[in-house]
Formats: C-alpha cells, sequence, structure tokens
C-alpha cells in the first residue's frame, strides 16, 4: 500500500508539474504572440508612411511638369498672338498706301483727261486750218488730193521698178557668168585629177573545169553534192551543156565568191562529198569574211581616213563584192571620196570630212540583211548608229535627195556621185535598151497636150519638158510635172530616179525694118 501511494503520488506530481509547465509555456508564447503583433504594426505604419511620402512627391513632380508644359503654351500662343498683330498692323499699313495711291492715280486721270480734252480741241482746230490749206492748195493745183497721191506714187512706182529691174539683171548677169565660170573650173579641175577605172560586176560567174568529167562528181550521187554546195552557200549552180564550165548565179557577189573558191578547193582536193563540202565552205567563208575586213582597213589606209568603226570598215571591204548597175561599188566609192576631197579643197571645205562622206555615201548598200528603206536613208542610220559626225550623215542621206541638205559637204557628195555614175564607161548598159529608153522617156512626155519639145539628158537622170506658154498656164505647168513623173515611175523601168522639169516661157519678137 505504501508503494502504491508513493507511485500515486509521483504520477500525480508529475501530472501537476506538467500542468504548470504548459500553462508557463502558454503564457510565455501569448507574450511572444503580442511583441510579433506589435512589431508587425510599427512596420506597417512604417511602411504606410513611406508610400505617403513617395505619393506626394510624384504628385509634385507632375504638377511640376504640368505647370511647365501649361507655360510652354502660353508663350507659344502669345508669340501667335504678337505674329497676328504684327501682320494686322503691317496689312492695315498697305491698305493706307493702297487708299493713298487711289487718290493719286484717280488726280492723275482727272488732270490727264482735261489734258485730253485740250488736246482733242486743239486737233480739231489743226484739223480744220489743214482742211482750210489743203482746199486752197487743190483749188491752186487743179487736183484733188487723191488725184495727187495717185500720180506720185505711180511715178515713183515705175522709177523704182525700172531701177531695181536694171539692178537685178546686172547682178544675176554677172552672178551668172561668175558661177558658170567657176562651177567648170571646179568640175573640169575634180575630175582631171583622179583617175577613172571601169569594172564590170553582175549576177553570174563563170567555174572553169577541166573536164565535163568533174561535172559528175559535182553533181554526186543522186544529186546530193550539188545540193549540199547550193544548201551551204546559197548559190544556184547551173549545170548544163556549157563545155568545160559550171554557172554560179546569185545576186549577192560574196556568196557567189565563196562558192567559186569552195569548188575550186574541193575540185583541187578531188574529195567531194556532204561533210566535206560544208567544212571547206565555212573556212572560205571565214577566210572571205578576213579578206573582207583587210580590204576595208587597206581602202581606209589608202585614202587616209582614220577612226572608222570597224563594222563601218568591214562594210567598206563589202563593196569590192557589190556592184551598181554595172560599176564596181568599191571603186566606185573610191572614185567619189577622192572627187570629193578635190572639189571640197577647191571650194574652201574640209577634204577629209568631204572624203570620209563620199567613201561612206554608198554603205547602205552592203548590210547583210535587206531592209525595205532606201540605201541612202538605211546608209545614213548606220553611220549615226556607228558614231559618224552630223555632216557626214547628212551627206548620205541626201545625196539622192531622200532628206534635206543641212550641210555644204552634202551637194559636194551627190555632185560628185552623179559624176561618177555619169562619165563614159562607167556603168554598163546595152546601146539599144538604153537608146530605146531615152526615146521612151522623151516620147511619154511630148503625148501630153501643149508639148513642144523634151529632152532627156543626163543619160536619162534628167527629163526636160518644152511647153507652149499661150496653152500651158504656171499651174498647169507644176501639174505636167507631177504627172509626168507618175506616170515615169509607174510605167517604166529605170535605174536611180529621173528629174522631171518643165520649162515654159513667153517670148515677144519683133522685127526693126
Amino acid at each position: 500500500m505504501d508503494i502504491t501511494s508513493v507511485l500515486i503520488g509521483v504520477v500525480v506530481g508529475l501530472v501537476i508539474g506538467s500542468v504548470l509547465m504548459f500553462l508557463f509555456l502558454d503564457k510565455i508564447m501569448k507574450s511572444r504572440k503580442k511583441g510579433m503583433i506589435e512589431d508587425a504594426v510599427k512596420e506597417g505604419q512604417a511602411i504606410k508612411k513611406n508610400k505617403i511620402i513617395q505619393a506626394k512627391e510624384k504628385f509634385h513632380q507632375l504638377k511640376q511638369d504640368h505647370e511647365r508644359k501649361v507655360n510652354d503654351e502660353n508663350r507659344k500662343l502669345q508669340s501667335r498672338e504678337d505674329s497676328f498683330r504684327a501682320k494686322e498692323k503691317n496689312l492695315a499699313r498697305q491698305i493706307d498706301e493702297q487708299a493713298r495711291k487711289e487718290k493719286l492715280v484717280e488726280s492723275q486721270v482727272s488732270m490727264l483727261d482735261s489734258q485730253q480734252d485740250l488736246v482733242r480741241k486743239r486737233e480739231e482746230e489743226l484739223n480744220k486750218l489743214n482742211d482750210q490749206y489743203v482746199n486752197e492748195l487743190e483749188s491752186i493745183a487743179g487736183l484733188t488730193r487723191e488725184d495727187a497721191k495717185a500720180q506720185m506714187v505711180n511715178a515713183l512706182k515705175d522709177e523704182a521698178k525700172t531701177d531695181a529691174m536694171t539692178h537685178v539683171k546686172e547682178v544675176m548677169d554677172e552672178a551668172k557668168m561668175n558661177a558658170s565660170k567657176e562651177a567648170k573650173k571646179i568640175v573640169v579641175q575634180t575630175i582631171q585629177r583622179v583617175a577613172t577605172e571601169q569594172a564590170i560586176e553582175n549576177s553570174v560567174s563563170v567555174f572553169n573545169i577541166a573536164s565535163d568529167e568533174i561535172k559528175g562528181r559535182i553533181i554526186g550521187r543522186e544529186g546530193r553534192n550539188i545540193r549540199a554546195i547550193e544548201s551551204a552557200t546559197g548559190v544556184e549552180i547551173i549545170v548544163d551543156d556549157t563545155p568545160e564550165a559550171i554557172i554560179l548565179s546569185c545576186f549577192d557577189p560574196v556568196r557567189r565568191e565563196i562558192a567559186r573558191l569552195a569548188l575550186h578547193q574541193l575540185v583541187s582536193d578531188g574529195r567531194i562529198h556532204p561533210a566535206r563540202i560544208e567544212e571547206v565552205v565555212a573556212k572560205t567563208r571565214k577566210s572571205i569574211d578576213e579578206e573582207i575586213i583587210e580590204i576595208g582597213k587597206r581602202t581606209c589606209i589608202d585614202l587616209g581616213i582614220h577612226g572608222l568603226h570597224p563594222q563601218l570598215t568591214k562594210m567598206v571591204g563589202r563593196m569590192k563584192y557589190r556592184s551598181s548597175y554595172g560599176q564596181n561599188l568599191l571603186q566606185h566609192s573610191r572614185e567619189v571620196a577622192n572627187l570629193c576631197a578635190t572639189m571640197a579643197s577647191e571650194l574652201g571645205f574640209n577634204p577629209k570630212v568631204a572624203k570620209r562622206a563620199g567613201l561612206l555615201h554608198d554603205i547602205g548598200k552592203v548590210p547583210e540583211d535587206e531592209p525595205e528603206i532606201p540605201h541612202a536613208i538605211l546608209g545614213m542610220k548606220m553611220a549615226e548608229k556607228f558614231g559618224e559626225k552630223k555632216d557626214v550623215c547628212n551627206a548620205i542621206g541626201a545625196h539622192h535627195d531622200e532628206i534635206e541638205m543641212t550641210t555644204m559637204i552634202s551637194p559636194i557628195v551627190q555632185v560628185c556621185d552623179a559624176i561618177s555614175g555619169a562619165r563614159p564607161g562607167a556603168r554598163r548598159e546595152i546601146v539599144e535598151s538604153y537608146i530605146q529608153r531615152i526615146k521612151d522617156l522623151e516620147g511619154l512626155a511630148l503625148a501630153y497636150p501643149g508639148v513642144q519639145k523634151s529632152f532627156a539628158i543626163q543619160a536619162g537622170r534628167e527629163l526636160r519638158v518644152l511647153v507652149e506658154s499661150e496653152k500651158v498656164s504656171d499651174k498647169r505647168a507644176e501639174e505636167l510635172s507631177f504627172e509626168i513623173s507618175q506616170k515615169i515611175q509607174t510605167e517604166m523601168t529605170y535605174p536611180g530616179q529621173v528629174k522631171v522639169t518643165v520649162i515654159r516661157e513667153k517670148r515677144a519678137v519683133n522685127f526693126a525694118k
């Protein structure tokens, strides 16, 4: 029992101790909680105070910015207001000045009106006095004013007409005499100083062969060789009964020359088949192109022409294989170039420019393509394209009057071209056909009523028609010239162009016995 009571006492003591310990700990926890709450309240108050201070500072900053912007706007408004006031003062001053000027003008106008009235009155008085004097003079002379004026005008007109006609006749006679003399002198000297060469070209070349057996080899099996040659060269090959000869026909002399040289090499080599034909034609064409360029360069060196574009140099070389009415184009162009240089020197112009224009005047005849425009215009465009000067281009384009002449070199080129083409033996033409063409020209003009005589001159390049002045008026003469030119153009075939000149004159003939 003692042990049980002791244990109970111990247990009770432990329970009481635990309760006391719990109460003590609870008191401690309550005191710590109260301290933490107080610290949190103090910290919240401090944060609140800081936020209030920051808000006040932000408000003061925004207030200052707003005041600054308001002040800036006020200053701008004040400056605009000052500007408007200044403009208003200036406008008021201008209005006052304008009003003052208007008053001054009104005063001057009133003064002018008064002066005009005074002048009008004096003018009326002078007119009355003038009429009185005129009436007195008319009564004294026995003529009216209009009659006297008419007599004086007629007398002065007749005298002036007589003097003018006399002076004009003297000037014209002197000018004709000097011009004819100088022109003949220049043309004769020019022609004498240039050596002329003759060349005849046509559209057919003859290729000679050693024997007729070669014809069969050229034709080939089923004609394959001749077809290959024609296809590669663009030349028509005619193999007929002509002994030891084959005819090459083509309007392009360059192609004919390529075909002739290629055939010569094929026949000499003996190997004639399509593949070999294409190879030889290609080599021959390349060789001809190089020869054309070399001919152009050599021609320019011979004539002393420098700085010519390579394409123009090549065209000059191609002239060797071209002909114009049977006249070799390169020889013709060289001849015209020398004539132009000589004539330009005689006339005091630049001979180098004239020689350049003379050499290039027919380059429109040797393009690789064939455009449907006159060769003079085509040559002018090509010269412009390759950088030739304006006077050279104008001379090329105007040498057949397709465009207006703007420089003195142009008529020189035209005249020298005509001289080179019109000289005897320059161009090939059958005599019978030439005579027949001349007769047809003259007969065509004689068929019109009022035509008295007609003459074809300058190798048929000009037709001069003499008409009767009683039957054909000046206006009809112009119409007749146009009608004849149109009929020649539609009904006849001729080289170059034909100039139609209708001449009408009135002659008064009397005899003193």
